[in-house]
């Protein structure tokens, strides 16, 4: 072990990753021992892919928790005008159909799809969601949440999603069945369109300090 981790060799696994950061596995687990993990370790934010290899996320700094927040805050008040539809924030965890489970930053599923959902409390959500949204963190790579957002949600039946990235000031916009759009610059507002009927996003909101 290269003396960066020395430091480790007494830690517990929960506070090795909240000290170092993001962590990868490479033996895939089976749904049955995922789950048996993060019942071990419920602070981590853990995600399955779809072959069983496991990513654990970095903790969260205070400027991409504010973001996600805000994010969450105005969806939030959008759903509440409309009377309808469900919103979740980081912690929505998604049982999706390939196998893969997920934790996007901020979700929405409408009242059809919500109705879909099994009236279990205790199980992950089992009905993919709408629209969802990805905002990239400093330690993120920016192509690994490019294929999170083509290979899980897309793939899985999301309609629209948007990969938020505050540092280069740019959005990735996805819909189902259409080619993938960059919109460039924060000194706009970006629509909804028609899965959040007049939903709008300041970007201003989501730029990191310089």
């Amino acid at each position: 072990m290269g003396s960066t981790f020395v430091s480790a060799k007494n830690m517990s696994v929960e506070d090795f990753f909240l000290k170092y950061g993001a962590f990868e596995s490479q033996i895939p687990l089976s749904k049955q021992d995922f789950i048996g993990l993060i019942e071990i370790f419920p602070d981590l934010q853990i995600e399955r892919e779809a072959n069983g290899i496991i990513s654990v996320m970095s903790p969260l700094k205070k400027g991409s928790g504010k973001r996600e927040n805000r994010l969450n805050f105005l969806l939030n008040l959008w759903n509440e005008s409309q009377g309808k539809g469900q919103v979740f924030g980081p912690n929505g965890t998604y049982d999706l159909p390939d196998g893969a489970i997920k934790m996007p930053d901020v979700s929405w599923l409408s009242p059809e799809r919500w109705a879909e959902e099994p009236d279990d409390e205790e199980s992950f959500i089992q009905v993919v969601p709408d629209f969802v949204v990805e905002i990239r963190s400093k330690t993120d790579r920016l192509a690994k949440l490019q294929q999170k957002m083509t290979n899980n949600w897309l793939a899985n039946g999301v309609q629209l999603a948007w990969l938020i990235d505050p540092y280069k000031e740019q959005v990735f916009v996805y819909r189902q069945g259409k080619e993938m759009e960059c919109v460039k610059g924060f000194d706009q507002k970006l629509s909804g369109e028609e899965v959040l009927p007049g939903f709008e996003l300041d970007l201003s909101e989501m730029r990191a300090k310089k």
